[in-house]
Formats: structure tokens, C-alpha cells, sequence
């Protein structure tokens, strides 16, 4: 018999519009980094959010160890939301980390609904998206990644306060109540790709913070 794996589990959820094959460089970057990763598929738009937090919650309880969950823009806001959601499993994460997700509600999703696009656009995800997310008062630890670099949706919806990763602007990450936040110069989708987003994800996941994320043994990121 197979001997368990001691790595930490991490659960990486993408984004809206997207399905999980567009984590696999952040996936392979947090499997050199020591995680054991699952890519976590949802159909961001079709599915209402409930059914997001119950197949996380089966997800989480399919194996005994405590989780962390790192997810991207809408993924993010989902696995906040689901920390405060009434299911068990969600008492058994211990750490997230959010990259461009708009945890206070998004601008740009808004003005879809002021336009009547919003429910053809964003479907399940669209109420979320426009109220986001009450601050955070629970026991996890909770870090936010957000971009700098405005290049995205933007340009075609109208521009964002400044700064902004082109989707998502910096002050819609900043929910009250969480653990740290930091920023990196990344587009939004970029987010997901860059090497110093990586290795922020790895320390805060390690650490409960982003200070001092820098290169360490192996390739990996202390």
C-alpha cells in the first residue's frame, strides 16, 4: 500500500469565464514549491455558488488533512465565501490566498448589470460579483494578491481606479479583516503566471504572511 502524501494540500480554483487547465502554470509552480495540488473545476457561470461550496466541501472531506485553498479572481471570492458557509468542511481550512479576486465586488461587473448584460455575462456568479463579500471575521488566514498593471476588460468597459490589474482594482481586493495584502506588477489573467505571484502564494500558504518571499532551495520558495 501506497504510503500518504505528507505534502500540504492545496486546492486551486480558477476563474470566471475559465476551467482549470489555465491554473496548470501556478499548479506546477506550488507542486516544486512542496504542495500536493488539485485542480478544482466548477462551472463558474452555469452552477449557482451553492453548489460551488458543496463540491468543496466534498472535495476537502474526500481526504483527512487539513487544506489550504488558492484561488484566482472569482475563485477566490468563492473559497472566502465558502469559508463562511455552513458546511463542516470548511472549519478544516486553514489559509487562502486570493489573486485579483474582487472581494468587495467588482466595477466592472456593475456595469454589466447597468447595461443588462449581466445575467447572460455572469450567471450564477453574478450576484457575488456585484455585492462581494462582508469583511472577514473568522479564523483563517486569508492574503490577497492583486495586480498592477492595467491591461484587460477595462479597456473595453471603461477604465478603473487607479491602481488596477486591467479587471479588478486594487481597492476592490482589500476586504477588512484579512490576514495580508500585497501587490505584484501583473495584468489580471497575468496573475496566474507570474513567478512572483507563485512565490508569494507558496509563503503566505507557509507563513500566514507575504514578508520576505524570496527564492529558496531547489527552484522552490521558502
Amino acid at each position: 500500500m501506497a504510503e500518504p502524501d505528507a505534502r500540504p494540500r492545496v486546492l486551486l480554483l480558477h476563474g470566471i469565464w475559465m476551467r482549470s487547465g489555465v491554473t496548470a502554470r501556478l499548479d506546477a509552480r506550488l507542486q516544486q514549491a512542496g504542495f500536493q495540488v488539485q485542480r478544482f473545476d466548477y462551472a463558474s457561470i452555469k452552477s449557482p455558488v451553492s453548489e460551488h461550496h458543496a463540491r468543496l466541501a466534498r472535495a476537502i472531506d474526500a481526504r483527512p488533512e487539513p487544506v489550504y485553498l488558492v484561488g484566482h479572481s472569482l475563485g477566490g471570492v468563492i473559497a472566502v465565501d465558502f469559508l463562511r458557509s455552513a458546511h463542516a468542511a470548511a472549519g478544516r481550512v486553514r489559509r487562502v490566498v486570493c489573486l485579483g479576486s474582487p472581494l468587495r465586488g467588482s466595477q466592472l461587473a456593475r456595469r454589466l448589470s447597468r447595461v443588462k448584460l449581466d445575467k447572460l455575462g455572469l450567471g450564477g456568479a453574478r450576484q457575488i460579483l456585484i455585492d462581494g463579500l462582508p469583511a472577514w471575521q473568522g479564523d483563517a488566514d486569508i492574503g490577497v494578491i492583486a495586480g498592477e498593471l492595467s491591461f484587460g476588460l477595462s479597456l473595453i468597459l471603461g477604465p478603473l481606479p487607479r491602481p488596477n490589474d486591467g479587471t479588478v482594482a486594487v481597492a476592490e481586493t482589500r476586504l477588512p479583516g484579512i490576514r495580508d495584502h500585497c501587490t505584484v506588477a501583473a495584468s489580471h489573467t497575468a496573475l496566474l503566471f507570474s513567478e512572483r505571484a507563485a512565490a508569494l502564494t507558496a509563503h503566505f500558504l507557509r507563513h500566514g504572511h507575504f514578508a520576505d518571499a524570496t527564492p529558496g532551495p531547489r527552484g522552490g520558495w521558502s
